[in-house]
Formats: C-alpha cells, structure tokens, sequence
C-alpha cells in the first residue's frame, strides 16, 4: 500500500527544497537555480529576486556574475517554450528533452514566412546561408544585440510575416532566425542590452560562450534527468503537474516517472510520486516568510497548487493565462501579494489572518527588498489583479 503524504509534509518539502528556510539560504546561485529544477526568465526580473529571496547575503549582480561572467549559469527557452535559467547539466537535460521538441514547429513557421516573402526559390537554403552568415558575425564580432546584428547584416533585416490570421506578426528575418538557431541550441543569450530588469539581450554563438552546451544527449536519458530534477524540487507531484511543467505529452512523462523509479503515493488530489529514495517522511520545517517575484519556481512548479494555495485566492494572485504574480509566503503556503510601486515602496496585501508576529516579519522583509532593489523601478511582467490594484 502506498504511504500518503500529507499536506503539511508537502509544505515542509517546500520550505526546505526551496531554500525558503533561514537554514536552507545559501550564496550558492548555481545551487539556488539547480535546486529550483530551473529559474523563469521570462521576466528577467523574476531571475535575481527568486534568488536574492533564497540568498544569505542577497546581492543582486551575483546572477549576472553567474550568467555572464563565470557562465556557470545558462538562459534558454525550454518547457512550454518558456524561457528559463539553468545550470549546465540541467540546461542540456531541458534542451534535449523539451526544447527540441518544440524546434519543428518554430522552424517551420520561419520557413513559410521565408518563402511567403518571396526571399528565394528554396526557403530551406536561404535559411541555412541566413543562419551561417549569422553564426559567421557572431564568431568574428563577439556578442550582437538582434539590433546590432541587422546593421551588420541589413540585407537579412527584411520583414517577414510570422504566422496567419488574427495572429500573424512582422519580424525582421534575421531576428526570427536567431530564434530558431536558439532552439537548435548554436546561439545562446548573453548580456542584455540594459540592466538586470531589461529583457532585450545580445546573442553569442554558442560554440564560443559555452562549447559544453552542444555536446549530444539522448532524450529519453535528458528526460530522466529532467524528472529527476523536478521529483527532488517539487516531489510529491502527480503525473499531471510534471506534464504540464515539462510541456510533455502524456508518453513521455509516463516513461521518464517509470525511467526514473518514481514511486507512487497518496496526496489529497489522488496519486502523486516521488524518488525511490525519498519515500520516508520528513521533519515538519522551522518556520519563515519570504517575498517571491512573479513566476517563481515555488508558485508555477505544480499545476495543482491546492496543497499550499487556498483556491479561492488564485483569481487574485494569477491572471487569466495562469501566470502568477509576485507573492508573500508563510510557512509553506501562500497568503498574499505584494508589488513595486512608483516610488519604490513594497505595497502588501494579506489574504489571510497570519497574526501580528508573522505580519510584523513580512513588513521587515518588505523593507529589506526595498533597501536591496534600491532606485530600481520595474513593473511586473504579467501582474496579476492583486498588483494591479496594489499599484493604484
């Protein structure tokens, strides 16, 4: 008979995996990223406050030390055709596994545009001499900006119009087709062109920034890494959330669960899984608050969140498209949200009673993100309707 997990123990796994924990905090950014089977980049912002809130001693250039100048850290699109930051044996598991998958599609796209533009009798070549030409400048002049790039290229600049319908949009060709080198893996971003909360970036080719990103794995080995990773951060998990947070068919989680020895256990939404070696119970968590940014691991690791998320709360923290916004967090669970506003305060709003010690703790850690963020103003990504009126 399968041993059941309860609520409580779920939270516990939280805190400590998490690093939400004062114990669990670490300077260790590569640590922070790996243990957090990968940080959302699609707000950059998300990034360096997912790990500043996980830090010892929060700093926030120790991200962009990782990423651009020890380059032990790796930005790339990956699961659900998000953009993500991993470590290096992650990265190529999350390449191998997700992104490759999602390649056919993007390439395809490029090449009906390429040939609905007229550019040449044969897309596919006109896109293989684009895409040399491109590799060739990125070797030769170093990091590009996609700006920077289509001066050095103009004739590659020219418009495309990606997809039909209501949901076409115009790119210049050389802009879609470092995307598509992206998800083939031979260009990886780089510095961006702004500070830290700026998601326009240049491009390196990945030979020259990270020769190791290229070398082959199997993708049923990548997926098993990749299950690996996310059973040990989010484990107990059902079948459905790791499908929906790799972007996996129905097939393929069901063969890297079983690749992996994933053993199954009662939660309260039905069967979970977890490790074969993390089958035993765990000792409850020290207690901690904790401020995360929008798209944190913590919030968007699970599909079903009912164990440390009250449902009625979602329509307030996550928007339509199920992008959850920036949070405050107690003792595993969540309870509120919080935004930047114009003149740099934390404004908070707690949907839940956590008594006057607890809320006394989250207004000090409010105001020692304000003191870390400094003269810094960013607007939230996808706000939910919580930062929305906070910012009012």
């Amino acid at each position: 008979m399968s041993r059941r997990i309860p609520v409580a123990e779920r939270r516990a796994r939280l805190a400590v995996r998490h690093r939400l924990t004062a114990t669990g905090h670490t300077d260790d950014v590569v640590a922070i990223a790996d243990d957090l089977a990968g940080l959302h980049s699609t707000d950059p912002v998300t990034v360096h406050l997912s790990v500043a809130a996980r830090m010892r001693n929060p700093r926030l250039p120790a991200v962009e030390e990782a990423l651009y100048e020890e380059r032990s850290l790796v930005r790339h699109h990956a699961m659900r055709r998000t953009l993500w930051v991993f470590g290096h044996e992650l990265a190529r598991a999350a390449h191998h596994s997700s992104t490759v998958t999602l390649l056919a599609r993007q390439r395809a796209m490029l090449l009906d545009a390429v040939a609905g533009a007229g550019l040449g009798p044969d897309p596919e070549r006109w896109v293989a001499a684009a895409s040399g030409e491109i590799l060739t400048v990125l070797s030769g002049k170093g990091l590009q900006s996609a700006r920077e790039l289509g001066k050095l290229v103009p004739h590659l600049a020219v418009p495309l119009t990606i997809g039909t319908g209501r949901n076409a949009a115009v790119q210049a060709a050389h802009t879609r087709v470092l995307l598509v080198l992206g998800f083939e893996g031979r260009v990886l971003r780089a510095r961006p062109t702004g500070t830290w909360i700026n998601g326009q970036y240049r491009w390196a080719a990945t030979h020259d920034w990270l020769p190791a990103f290229s070398e082959p794995l199997d993708p049923r080995a990548a997926a098993a890494i990749l299950a690996t990773s996310w059973l040990r951060a989010f484990g107990p998990g059902t079948q459905a959330d790791l499908q929906w947070w790799a972007g996996w068919t129905v097939a393929t989680t069901k063969r890297a669960l079983a690749d992996v020895g994933a053993v199954e256990v009662e939660l309260d939404e039905g069967p979970g899984f977890v490790l074969p070696d993390d089958v035993d119970p765990v000792p409850p968590a020290e207690p901690f608050v904790a401020l995360l940014p929008g798209l944190d691991p913590s919030t968007m690791g699970w599909k079903q969140r009912g164990f440390h998320l009250d449902p009625a709360h979602v329509p307030v923290l996550f928007d339509r498209n199920g992008n959850g916004g920036p949070t405050v967090w107690v003792d595993g669970r969540m309870v509120g949200g919080w935004v930047q506003r114009a003149d740099g305060t934390i404004a908070l709003r707690l949907l839940e009673d956590v008594g006057a010690e607890r809320r006394a703790e989250i207004e000090a850690a409010a105001h020692r993100l304000e003191e870390l963020i400094g003269d810094v103003r960013f607007s939230v990504r996808f706000p939910a309707p919580l930062q929305t009126e906070l910012r009012a």
